[in-house]
């Protein structure tokens, strides 16, 4: 059953199926329902833009998100249209976690392997500036809908394909330089 509660649409998007419920209306003291909802949900700049436009903080920052600025991103993600309000009110736990698993998703094949010299960035990463990477690495806007881990991954290796490959020491030269000169002197059985 949980397969047909959670379909991906597509390879960037998921889709999960909210049951109509019942609920008891204190204001008005009835009974209300509401209907089974079919939510399209798309983890991409587009959503955390419109999330950082409202909140006025980065998204990817490591504060944690409150269950308000969690579900409100989850509006955010949502393609469906005229979604009534309530239905995420119906969000359950099972649902919050394929959507949790959707977002840590990579989307791609592409693996980096880990420098441990490399430092990590302190630098706050906010809708704007992952735009500014793009527009700098010319990577068009159509990827903005893109899954956002495939994004970033794209934009990484962008970035390290245009990086130019680090100079070597005096020492590396030497030594390399010595290892071609011995590698010559074999192949054309010379002393020197």
């Amino acid at each position: 059953m949980q397969t047909a509660l959670f379909r991906p649409l597509s390879k960037e998007m998921l889709q999960i199926t909210i049951p109509a419920t019942e609920q008891w209306n204190p204001i008005e003291e009835c009974f209300t329902n509401t209907k089974e909802q079919m939510l399209q949900l798309e983890y991409s700049l587009v959503s955390i833009s419109k999330w950082e436009m409202k909140w006025h903080k980065p998204f990817l920052g490591r504060e944690a998100k409150t269950q308000e600025e969690t579900l409100d991103y989850v509006k955010c993600m949502t393609l469906t249209q005229n979604v009534n309000p309530s239905v995420y009110l119906n969000l359950t736990n099972s649902h919050m976690e394929k959507i949790s698993q959707y977002i840590e998703n990579p989307m791609t094949a592409t693996w980096f392997r880990e420098n441990k010299n490399r430092r990590s960035s302190r630098e706050v990463v906010t809708s704007e500036l992952i735009y500014y990477w793009m527009i700098a690495l010319n990577i068009p806007f159509e990827c903005q809908k893109w899954h956002l881990n495939r994004l970033l991954t794209l934009i990484r290796v962008c970035n390290e394909k245009n990086t130019s490959p680090k100079k070597m020491s005096k020492r590396q030269l030497m030594s390399r330089n010595r290892a071609l000169n011995e590698a010559r002197k074999k192949q054309w059985h010379s002393n020197g």
